[in-house]
């Protein structure tokens, strides 16, 4: 019997890898890899290690998910070492649970690598924290993709009025819901809004910001689509003094001695 990591990738910058999720890519004999992880950490593989691409597409799907979590289970029964590799962290809107529960069921060994998700990251990556003791003390994380055919679970009222700081994943397509939602509950609509466009990729990440009036007037005028993380919240404003990304991007750190 082999052994499965699922291991969070992060969010786009290579850097922002954990060391674990390094040494899981590295020792892996076969990696499973998304759509939206930064491909250079593919060169760390084994040159011998099989590369299996299933990133999805809206309708495009290069596996869907019952195949991919077979393609885990065959390969660890094999006596294979398995890497998961999925964008973000993968037990936030990333699907890691239902694979680790086949697994489970298969009594497959497997191990949990958190990663860096991007509805923190991608903020800080544009100037704006997440909380801050003066304009956030809360902070959610949801999903703006509706599954096709099933009722709106997300409680709107309880965002709009108890929530300072949400992070809105995949929701860019839905925005002009999300807005209206947000309106309806009770939101001022002076509420400030960034939308973050491949946040922490230094030649991609674009921040649009506005307010919850202006916002949906704003992207489509700069023709923001996903990847893409909306955060609605006071907390926006200090980008005005601290984003610091997009005009000086990160380096990598250079280690000597």
């Amino acid at each position: 019997m082999g052994k499965v990591y699922i291991v969070g990738a992060g969010p786009g910058d290579v850097d922002l890898l954990t060391i674990k999720g390094l040494r899981c890519i590295e020792c892996a004999d076969v990696i499973l890899y998304d759509r939206l992880i930064n491909k250079e950490l593919l060169a760390y593989a084994k040159k011998d290690a099989k590369l299996i691409f299933c990133g999805k597409l809206p309708q495009q799907h290069a596996m869907i998910q019952e195949q991919i979590n077979q393609t885990l289970v065959d390969y660890a029964q094999q006596g294979y070492v398995v890497t998961r590799l999925k964008g973000g962290d993968p037990f936030v809107f990333g699907r890691g649970a239902e694979e680790a529960d086949v697994l489970a069921k298969h009594q497959i060994p497997f191990e949990i690598v958190p990663g860096i998700t991007s509805g923190i990251a991608a903020p800080a990556y544009a100037g704006i924290p997440v909380t801050h003791r003066n304009l956030g003390s809360s902070f959610a994380m949801v999903t703006g993709h509706m599954q096709d055919g099933k009722e709106d679970a997300i409680r709107w009222e309880s965002l709009a009025k108890g929530i300072d700081t949400i992070a809105i994943y995949m929701g860019v397509g839905n925005l002009p819901y999300i807005r209206q939602q947000l309106l309806k509950y009770g939101r001022d609509e002076k509420t400030p809004v960034a939308v973050i466009h491949w946040g922490t990729v230094s030649t991609k990440q674009r921040t649009v910001t506005g307010t919850l009036a202006t916002i949906e007037e704003i992207v489509r005028t700069e023709n923001i689509h996903n990847p893409s993380i909306i955060l609605v919240g006071k907390v926006v404003t200090l980008r005005e003094t601290i984003h610091w990304f997009e005009q000086n991007p990160a380096q990598p750190i250079q280690i000597t001695g």
